[in-house]
């Protein structure tokens, strides 16, 4: 059986990235099993009703991997969620597995499965 981009992705990281790649993926399938993974912009993204869900990305040169939300305008969990300049996207961010807490993981998955269809963007009320 040949593996997917998206595996290939997580799999071909060196460490520490692979293993909170790992983890999160597990964790996520675990959580959600209607969640499919694909590679779209040359990163593993969860889909749910065929809609982006949440994506996985390593940065190298800075040490770290982002679980990152675009329907972050509808996460209340501004604390643990990194916005780093980014305007619609805001993500979980991790720099070892031991700093992986799931409680706030699962806070967040839960908060953005709700969320999920809801668009980019708050609508304020006029």
């Amino acid at each position: 059986m040949e593996m997917k981009p998206a595996e290939l992705f997580i799999l071909k990281q060196e460490e520490p990235f692979k293993s909170m790649l790992l983890h999160l993926q597990m964790h996520i399938e675990r959580s959600f099993p209607d969640a499919r993974l694909k590679y779209k912009w040359r990163l593993p993204v969860y889909y749910i009703q065929e809609k982006p869900f949440c994506y996985l990305n390593v940065s190298h040169k800075k040490g770290f991997v982002d679980l990152g939300f675009w329907a972050s305008a509808h996460l209340k969990d501004n604390k643990h969620l990194v916005t780093d300049g980014r305007k619609v996207v805001k993500s979980l961010r991790y720099f070892s597995l031991e700093e992986i807490d799931q409680k706030i993981l699962d806070s967040v998955l839960q908060e953005a499965y709700q969320s999920k269809g809801k668009g980019f963007y708050q609508k304020k009320n006029l």
